[in-house]
């Protein structure tokens, strides 16, 4: 594509060359003649400079550079959306395989694509467009909605709703019984977990993911939210719209995430936690049974994160104070000493 062309597809202005032949799409360090990359802030100054990149994405004109610019005001989404023009294909419709079991009282929409060794149970319903890849289990009165992707090696339960656009990445487990027991006579009693999971429009889920099914009701993840790979949503958890969460969280029974929150890698989540809209929760941070107000935290258990930076700053400083304190009481006990 022509540098004016792509212009034209985000109403960005073109400062050079409008011309100029665009082949591929790269990060800065990554790209060569013909490629186009975006700059995220004057930091990568120096590395843009002998960026060998035919065209750059930019939020405002870069005087230090003598190459077609793309201004625009986010540089990174058209970075992005280039990403998707330039090389992502999408999946071919392929019809519904022969090698795969789909019970007679299924419904399955227009243009879905059911590939080999695909198993659908009773009063499944399946929306238009969808494509399912091998070796996916798909439960008893299920519902999946239209232009889902659902990649191999994904068991979705019986009465899980799914909405429309979800994307869902192999070796992930939705609808899995609650993490629920009872201490009795000696012995751990089940729980029974009869409830359901709720994925709402727009939601990707990464590989590896579990999220439980609620003991009664719904575990629900709203609308937009991204999970990435390796998290466990345990029974009766409800996350908010458009939430962030990074690999390796867990978030324990019946807790409640608000709409906005990020909660970055490794993070850790008690049962019966309330964490209001907008919050961030920094990496390996342990949040406590209660509620969370709209803030920044870190630490286990968590606290404002400038109060963290502080109290790691002195704990770093421990072993240094430690000897300290320990040359003073020597000190004393040499003064309390010479006085008897």
């Amino acid at each position: 594509m022509k540098l004016s062309e792509i212009a034209n597809l985000f109403n960005a202005k073109v400062e050079g060359e409008e011309d100029v032949e665009i082949s591929g799409v790269k990060g800065l360090e990554d790209a060569q003649e013909g490629d186009i990359t975006y700059i995220a802030s004057s930091k990568y100054a120096e590395v843009a400079k002998k960026s060998k990149a035919s065209a750059f994405i930019v939020r405002e004109k870069l005087s230090y550079l003598n190459r077609p610019q793309l201004i625009c005001e986010n540089p990174q989404f058209v970075f992005a959306k280039l990403l998707e023009i330039f090389y992502i294909k999408p999946h071919p419709y392929q019809g519904v395989s022969e090698n795969s079991i789909i019970a007679s009282t299924a419904q399955i929409g227009k243009n879905v694509t059911v590939y080999p060794f695909v198993y659908i149970d009773e009063n499944v319903t399946i929306g238009d467009n969808t494509v399912i890849y091998p070796f996916t289990f798909i439960g008893k009165e299920t519902s999946i909605g239209s232009d889902c992707l659902i990649y191999p090696n994904v068991t979705i339960r019986e009465r899980v709703k799914i909405g429309n656009r979800v994307i869902i990445h192999a070796g992930t487990q939705i609808g899995c019984d609650g993490f629920g027991y009872i201490f009795h006579e000696g012995k751990h009693y089940k729980i029974p977990q009869v409830g359901g999971v709720i994925i709402e429009d727009d939601v990707e889920i990464g590989a590896c993911v579990t999220i439980d099914r609620a003991t009664t009701g719904n575990t629900i993840i709203g609308k937009g939210t991204k999970i990435d790979n390796l998290v466990q949503i345990a029974h009766n958890v409800k996350i908010g719209q458009n939430v962030i969460i990074v690999a390796q969280v867990g978030i324990a029974g019946s807790s409640k995430v608000g709409d906005g929150c990020i909660l970055a890698g490794q993070v850790g989540i008690s049962d019966h936690v309330e964490i209001e809209a907008g919050t961030i929760i920094t990496a390996q941070s342990g949040v406590m049974p209660g509620k969370v107000q709209k803030g920044i935290f870190s630490g286990t258990p968590i606290m404002p994160h400038r109060e963290w930076l502080k109290a790691n700053a002195i704990f770093q400083k421990l072993p240094e104070l430690y000897k300290r304190v320990k040359e003073l009481e020597e000190k004393i006990k040499k003064i309390e000493d010479s006085k008897v």
